[in-house]
């Protein structure tokens, strides 16, 4: 495992679920994180793959469990699936499948509802996802509209298990048609370098924390970010052993960080 200098780092990019919090419940370590980021002035962006939630809900989501970061330090999959669809296609009319993060990106992009023909069915997560919506997109997707997907992540954590997301969920639809989703979130490129973007910071001065090595931690390497692997969510120590390649830095969680941080310093 390598070494990183996170006083030296300009940009941090940080996932939610299982870095964060775990459902409702904040993880250890994160307050004095945050604390942290605040104190030295550094520049970060929380990057989620959860397409369910708008920015202004993951704020108050944070401050109900007592932590302060204003709305301009979210990026989710949602928005990064609007942005991509208002660059391919201005003012394209979709059928989507999902919560008010996913419903409201795609309005604030200039994208229209259509149940009828529309260019692309768009699939996230959420309590609308049924045998009846699954059966009308797949039948559209038969008759033309692109499939695009939020995230490619099969599953998500819940406080006493898992959950099946986006990939898992859009799979039925790809099965029955044979068209073949594409995925907007991470490790989608597209979505790490807006985020490097909106921190106005290079890919070399950045570091990405996650949870997940088939998002995160891909998504750092594959853009030369550092990568920091935590503990805190869904991998294990045994989980590493199913990869091909290595985080940059092996965690328990993210207030491992500050603790490095304030020790190099010394």
């Amino acid at each position: 495992m390598g070494y990183i200098d996170f006083n030296e780092k300009k940009g941090f990019i940080s996932d939610m679920d299982g870095v964060i919090y775990h459902g409702n419940k904040i993880l250890p370590g994160v307050a004095e994180f945050i604390n942290w980021l605040n104190k030295e002035k550094k520049e970060y962006l929380f990057l989620t793959n959860n397409s369910n939630y708008t920015t202004k809900e993951l704020q108050q989501k944070l401050l109900r469990m007592g932590l302060e970061v204003s709305e301009e330090h979210f990026y989710t999959s949602a928005l990064a699936t609007a942005e991509f669809l208002k660059e391919q296609a201005p003012g394209c009319s979709v059928y989507a499948i999902g919560e008010a993060g996913l419903l409201n990106a795609l309005y604030e992009a200039g994208c229209t509802m259509n149940d009828v023909n529309p260019d692309y069915v768009v699939v996230g997560e959420g309590r609308t996802y049924s045998l009846e919506t699954l059966t009308k997109a797949t039948n559209l997707v038969l008759g033309g509209a692109k499939l695009i997907g939020a995230n490619s992540d099969v599953s998500g954590p819940l406080e006493n298990g898992i959950a099946p997301a986006c990939r898992a969920l859009i799979a039925p639809i790809e099965m029955a048609t044979g068209a073949k989703a594409y995925f907007c979130g991470k490790p989608n490129p597209l979505m790490m370098r807006t985020g490097l973007r909106m921190l106005h910071c290079h890919s070399a001065e950045s570091v990405i924390i996650g949870d997940r090595m088939d998002t995160d931690i891909i998504s750092g390497l594959e853009t030369g970010v550092s990568t920091v692997l935590v503990l805190s969510g869904l991998s294990t120590e045994q989980t590493l052993e199913t990869y091909a390649y290595r985080p940059t830095m092996v965690l328990k969680g993210v207030g491992d960080i500050v603790n490095i941080a304030e020790k190099s310093k010394k």
